[in-house]
């Protein structure tokens, strides 16, 4: 029976429209550095086979660049080149403008100009979205287009249309990633080779995997503009990146890498989106944090630049995506499989069409709240310096009158230690909120067996 034919394939209807099939989708680029580049070497050297997945061909026909003279060494002679922005995005032989020059203001003008324009718009950048996206997307359902972003949350791993389309089935539990890779290769530096916070990041630097002012890296904001949009196509809320807790590792220290490696576990850089409804606690967890993580979990081992991305659903269960998270024609291959999604919408409707934020706008939740930071609730981890090695046990039990859940109490190892520095206890605690924890370690503070500050950090256990 499976090899009997099947006419209705071969049907008309089935066929791409007349004016798709002889007209190629013409694009415009803003932006000719490292990722428009990519995009247009890919599209380049792969554009029969994309045309033959996208139904039409994809053809670049006008870029926009600060520099033309280079911009002209990429794209040749059978591009058109401005130096204005404005004018792509208004072009009227433009189908779809890529918006890869990064930035808010500017890209947002541009963008919405587009948009008003009745042009699609494939951007790679994620603060653009994470901070205007509401208004981008209501302009885009107002004109009829669509606003693709594969390319700003995971470069080359396809976590969004996993989101929308894979997984459309499920109520979405979490979402927890390593979705950056400047901070993900200083980790594991740290981690592996025992190097200061400040050499990883020069390292880093070095080999171009951190910009010269790295900032947004290091601080995690460019994790929070990413968590903040797979927050919204897992749960059907607004971005709302202003309410997202950020944290990043700037003050991480060695020393906390090496007892997190006692204790059996590593400390990564997460992005976590987590939807609750327990103990009289409605709304969402949406907070970038570096966090131990069991050693033995697969995510212990997403090391150097790499991204890795996991999501539980109610039905599929504990799903984990894994890719480059940096590269010119890795986030090339997320902008181009957007461009052919555009191809493809050829006749579509637009209630027919995958929305922007996985859910219709009538089914968006505008009042599913994010948690304040003190209702967060994980597992932790708290280094104490105490005075005396003795002391191990008074850390312990003051914990426990503080109503904080202690799980394990050990004392550092002496190789962990650097010169010179007191006995520290390591204390592994089971779920508790947040408050409680603040409330315990303000106390503690003034415990006449405490030698200096205690240092916490979240652990997640990212099982079912």
């Amino acid at each position: 029976m499976y090899r009997d034919p099947v006419p209705s394939l071969e049907a008309s209807s089935f066929q791409p429209s007349a004016a798709a099939a002889m007209r190629p989708l013409r694009v415009g680029m803003i932006g000719i550095g490292t990722v428009g580049a990519g995009t247009f070497r890919v599209l380049a050297r792969n554009q029969a086979l994309i045309a033959g997945r996208a139904g039409r061909g994809i053809e670049m026909v006008v870029v926009a660049a600060r520099n033309l003279a280079r911009a002209a060494s990429v794209v040749g002679t059978d591009v058109a080149l401005t130096n204005d922005p404005m004018l792509v995005a208004t072009h009227p032989d433009v189908d779809v403008v890529v918006e890869v020059a990064g930035g808010t203001g500017p890209a947002r003008a541009w963008v919405l100009a587009a948009i008003a324009a009745g042009k699609h718009v494939v951007t790679a950048n994620k603060a653009l979205l994470a901070t205007h996206g509401n208004e981008i997307f209501a302009a885009a359902r107002q004109h009829g287009v669509a606003v693709a972003y594969e390319g700003a949350v995971a470069v080359s791993i396809p976590i969004v249309k996993a989101l929308r389309e894979g997984l459309t089935a499920n109520r979405i539990e979490w979402v927890a990633g390593i979705i950056n890779g400047t901070t993900n290769f200083i980790l594991s530096k740290m981690e592996g080779e025992g190097l200061g916070f400040a050499q990883a990041l020069e390292q880093a630097q070095a080999l171009g995997y951190a910009e010269a002012d790295p900032t947004f890296d290091i601080e995690g904001v460019d994790a929070a503009h990413k968590i903040t949009l797979l927050a919204a196509n897992a749960f059907g809320m607004p971005v709302r990146f202003a309410d997202a807790q950020v944290e990043g590792i700037t003050r991480l220290q060695g020393l906390d890498v090496a007892c997190a490696e006692q204790l059996g576990y590593r400390i990564k850089l997460l992005g976590v989106a987590r939807r609750r409804d327990d103990q009289g606690v409605q709304g969402v967890e949406l907070r970038v944090q570096p966090a131990l993580v069991p050693a033995t979990h697969l995510m212990a081992h997403v090391n150097g630049s790499m991204n890795g991305i996991m999501v539980k659903g109610d039905a599929s269960g504990i799903t984990m995506y894994y890719g480059a998270g940096a590269g010119s024609e890795q986030t090339a291959s997320a902008v181009i499989a957007d461009l052919v999604d555009v191809a493809r919408l050829d006749g579509t409707s637009a209630a027919q069409q995958v929305p922007h934020l996985g859910f219709h706008a009538h089914a968006v939740d505008h009042n599913l709240a994010v948690l304040p930071r003190a209702a967060v609730l994980t597992r932790h981890y708290l280094r104490v310096p105490v005075h005396s090695a003795q002391q191990i046990e008074a850390v312990g039990a003051w914990l426990a009158a503080q109503h904080v859940p202690v799980l394990q109490v050990q004392l550092a190892h002496n190789k962990a230690l650097p010169p010179g520095s007191g006995p520290q206890v390591l204390v592994l605690t089971d779920a508790v909120a947040q408050a409680t924890v603040d409330l315990a370690v303000h106390a503690l503070a003034a415990h006449p067996a405490v030698a200096g500050p205690v240092v916490t950090l979240r652990v997640e256990m990212l099982e079912g």
